[in-house]
């Protein structure tokens, strides 16, 4: 069995990691030489303002008395300069929108593993490329563009970490920091020629990071007055930091402003996905080199007529653009690996220069396909290599010779409209290169698996039917001739792969499928011999069966794009015990069966963010635990024979009820101190670290007969989940809870049909691997199976989905923590997503127990259904349309093959729960005696 779980593990790794060899890879092109045009720029210096967190809407707006918010911001918008708004992609991050910015290109996903801090590949940037750069801002941003840079020219001012208390009266104070410590910068200037020296160099960038807006979005939402007095205060230190900076360099209109921001943020104070309040944000440009407002007739759009800019004229960008019209703007070479497209709408300068600096555009971006291409051409067999048909050597030529050539003739426009023609088949060719062994490695990935999933199925009916390897002989030379063509095959590959120079996972995905099939040939016998286990059942009900088996599939498929699809499984699921006549102990468990699988129907339904916090149903939910645990406890009381005995049982179950109790009251009163701007106070957070770190200890204090544990568990987890929960969600595990209790107690009436029967009322069960006896499989096996499926992807998003995690609400953790810390906090959401996976996990092990069947069995029937998902999601994997498209896709597959995965690891984590126990000292002398 250790042999067995361990050499799954190993393939669903490598399937799983197969997914960021194939999509996550890093697209990032090395060993190029930067391009820059070599006119004289139009700035000297670059301030770059980054409000993070500011939407689009709040910014350009006017508000209730028809004044802006912005009101210098609004007037650089009418006199000054060029307005638009910048188009970010998911994640809307501030580690991916501010690489977008600062260096030009989309981060990969998989730097979310290093919480946006580090730097999974070193990379070019606007600071790297300049001559000084000084930022202020924050801890989390600043340092990542100072780690690996050429040369000791960027500086960075951060304010302690500390600082980002989302629990804090005025988050403006990060905002204030940075406006005051650049102040103090310019003041000691004077007195430092050296600092005064560099300061007067040209090619210079000052970067503002404000944080302030997030943190209060995140804290007070979006909606609130001190977001909205935030944006008032940004644009107050704007003003006084420009009016700074022209008076120290005597208004010598050499120096560029650009405000914009990362990401936006939701109405609800959350940001990550794809939203528009999210990816929409502001751009304003003015200053040296930046176009003056374009008066027009009137813009069609309805957002410029609802923030009253409809008569001038807006210039939307990607949020990559920025890089270059920065690099443009003061001189410098474009950022090596920069996807943008300069916005030449919001230059101000001479036509040439436009045209040569989309040109030298163009060039950059030609140069990382070249690379790319170079560096697949040397990697691949001359008669393999496939080029990229739209962009020839001599089509480059020929596009670079008229673009040119029209430049001498001044044709400006038309050479401008083929440096962006230019880049446009380069980018396609740079995706074409980057993707280039997709469908070779998917080919590789597809056949492992499958034949794992084949594996698993022969294994099943192998150890759980009558099908044994005496009822055929196996020919040994057939065998013999599978191994050598075999160990040929393996040959050829590792040959073909060493000649590409291939990475060394390539062989990993390429050598995986032959020890795979090769274990399926020789498990062969079994499906020659399957037709005769299969004579007592009847054909139709075999087909139907299995109909019904694909179909379920494809509802939990379905349900990871509409969670309402939950809802219609859970419906079909009341219905169960009816349909199949279920002969049960009472028929009050079928109607609490139907109840409870209505009421849990309605989670799938309700808005997974944007709503209010509501600590009244988290309340709520406490009291109807504590009545259900409290009835439970006379339950077992009254069923039990002895009455004296079990008295340690009931002194922790009691003891679980007072933490469940001051857990309501850590909720209450820590909402209601940050309600009053009195921050977390210290004995909440310690006493709810104390009942996090107790949920796993306090079970294994209670005897392992079954009810008791299952109470057990349930009020440490309830305790804890109340403790993460904001709303309304802290119904759910308790609605699943008993539902899994229902659950296991319907199963007796499944067990009738097969001469089977609950030997023990569930207060008699022990969690004890003795009791269990093996029998054969039967098909209400793969309907349990199904069951644990279904419940767990239910639990996963019953009340969230794919966004709900990238984009949390951060309230959700404030009993714990207010200071911002990304692992912490993204550790404790998981640990609340854990949850009522454990609670399904405990019910199915108990199921296993009743139905006296092997826990193996089971589980690997679950593993093939979940693999199928997998399979299936594989297939679903988008490499085209929208970035949210392509990400939801890979998400959708990561999550089943993390739930795969996971699933083994918390059989063993359950498994610790239910059986483990600490005995107490009194228990342990009188076993001894």
């Amino acid at each position: 069995m250790l042999v067995f779980f361990l050499a799954g593990l190993a393939v669903h790794l490598v399937f799983f990691t197969s997914i960021f060899d194939i999509y996550f890879t890093s697209p990032l092109v090395h060993g190029m030489t930067p391009h820059h045009t070599s006119l004289p720029p139009p700035a000297k210096r670059l301030v770059l303002f980054v409000a993070d967190g500011l939407r689009a809407d709040t910014f350009f707006e006017l508000d209730e008395n028809e004044t802006s918010r912005a009101p210098y911001l609004r007037n650089i918008i009418e006199t000054r300069g060029s307005w638009g708004v910048s188009h970010t992609r998911v994640p809307t991050e501030s580690r991916p929108g501010h690489v977008a910015l600062i260096a030009g290109f989309y981060e990969d996903v998989s730097a979310v593993a290093k919480g946006w801090k580090e730097n999974p590949v070193e990379f070019d940037s606007i600071f790297n490329e300049s001559k000084f750069t000084w930022s202020w801002g924050s801890p989390d941003i600043l340092p990542m563009f100072a780690k690996g840079a050429s040369g000791d020219h960027i500086f960075t001012h951060c304010y302690s970490a500390n600082s980002e208390d989302f629990a804090s009266d005025d988050a403006t104070k990060l905002d204030t920091w940075v406006f005051e410590h650049l102040k103090a910068f310019f003041s000691s200037a004077h007195s430092n020629q050296t600092l005064l020296r560099k300061l007067n160099e040209e090619k210079i960038v000052f970067f503002l990071h404000l944080l302030g807006l997030d943190t209060n979005g995140h804290a007070h939402k979006p909606g609130s007055r001190e977001y909205k007095e935030n944006v008032k205060k940004v644009d107050k230190g704007i003003k006084e930091v420009a009016l700074l900076l022209e008076d120290f360099y005597g208004n010598d209109n050499n120096t560029a402003y650009i405000l914009t921001s990362d990401h936006g943020m939701t109405d609800w104070g959350s940001h990550g996905a794809g939203h528009p309040s999210e990816t929409l944000t502001p751009l304003v440009a003015w200053g040296a080199g930046v176009r003056y407002p374009t008066k027009v007739q009137e813009q069609s759009d309805k957002q410029s007529k609802a923030w009253k800019l409809e008569h001038l004229k807006r210039n939307d960008v990607n949020q990559a653009d920025v890089a270059p019209l920065m690099a443009s703007l003061i001189g410098i070479p474009y950022p090596l690996n920069s996807v943008g497209i300069l916005p030449g709408e919001y230059l101000n300068n001479s036509e040439l220069f436009k045209a040569e600096s989309m040109l030298t555009n163009a060039l950059q971006i030609l140069e990382q396909f070249k690379v790319k291409m170079a560096q697949k051409k040397e990697t691949t067999l001359p008669f393999l290599f496939s080029p990229f048909s739209l962009l020839s050597d001599s089509k480059q030529l020929d596009i670079l010779r008229k673009t040119r050539s029209y430049i001498h003739r001044e044709n400006y426009k038309e050479a401008m409209a083929l440096c962006e023609n230019l880049i446009d088949l380069a980018l396609r060719g740079l995706a074409y290169y980057h993707t280039y062994d997709r469908f070779f490695l998917g080919i590789s990935v597809f056949a492992g698996f499958s034949g794992w999933i084949s594996y698993v199925i022969l294994v099943i009916l192998r150890t759980n039917t009558g099908i044994t390897k005496d009822s055929l002989k196996l020919n040994k030379e057939k065998t013999s001739v599978a191994q050598y063509a075999v160990s040929a095959l393996g040959i050829f590959i590792i040959i073909f792969l060493k000649s590409q120079s291939c990475p060394w996972t390539y062989y990993i995905y390429c050598l995986l499928p032959i020890p795979v099939w090769y274990a399926v040939s020789k498990e062969w016998y079994i499906l020659c011999n399957l037709t005769d286990c299969l004579q007592s059942l009847s054909p139709l009900r075999i087909v139907g069966f299995l109909t019904v088996t694909f179909m379920g599939i494809e509802v939990l498929v379905l349900s990871f794009f509409y969670r309402s699809i939950l809802t219609v499984g859970l419906i079909a699921f009341a219905c169960w015990p009816v349909v199949m006549q279920i002969s049960t102990q009472a028929k009050i468990t079928t109607l609490i069966w139907v109840f409870l699988c209505l009421l849990l129907a309605v989670f799938p339904l309700m808005p997974v963010v944007g709503k209010e916090p509501n600590i009244t149903l988290v309340t709520t939910a406490g009291l109807l635990a504590l009545l259900i645990s409290l009835v439970s406890c006379l339950w077992v009381i009254y069923k039990r024979k002895n009455k004296s005995a079990g008295n340690i049982d009931k002194m922790v179950h009691v003891c679980q009820m007072l933490i469940l109790i001051l857990a309501m009251y850590i909720v209450n009163t820590t909402h209601s101190s940050l309600a009053a701007k009195q921050g977390l106070p210290l004995i909440n957070q310690i006493v709810s670290w104390t009942v996090l770190a107790s949920a796993l200890v306090v079970p294994l204090c209670t005897t392992a007969v079954l009810f008791q544990r299952l109470l057990s568990i349930f009020l440490s987890l309830m305790s804890t989940y109340l403790l993460l929960s904001t709303g309304y969600e802290a119904l759910f595990p308790l609605v699943l809870s008993c539902l899994m209790c229902t659950w296991i107690y319907i199963e007796q009436g499944t067990l009738v049909k097969y001469g089977l029967s609950f030997k023990y009322m569930l207060n008699g069960i022990d969690f004890s691997p003795e009791i269990t006896q093996s029998r054969q499989l039967n098909l209400d096996d793969i309907r349990r199976s199904f069951f644990l499926v279904f419940f767990i992807i239910t639990a996963f998003f019953g009340t969230g989905n794919i966004a709900s995690i990238n984009s949390f609400d951060p309230a959700s953790v404030y009993c714990f923590l207010t200071v911002f810390s990304p692992f912490v906090m993204g550790g404790l959401m998981m640990w609340k997503i854990l949850i009522p996976f454990v609670l399904v996990m405990c019910a199915f092990e108990t199921v296993q127990i009743s139905a006296q069947i092997s826990s193996k069995c089971l589980f690997l029937i679950v593993l093939v259904i979940t693999d199928i998902m997998s399979l299936h999601f594989f297939f679903l994997v988008k490499d085209y349309g929208s970035w949210l498209d392509i990400g939801t896709s890979i998400s959708h597959f990561v999550i089943v093959m993390s739930t795969t995965i996971f699933l083994m690891l918390l059989s063993g984590l359950v498994h610790y729960l239910t059986t483990t126990k600490i005995i107490p000292w009194r228990q342990k002398k009188h076993h001894s005696t």
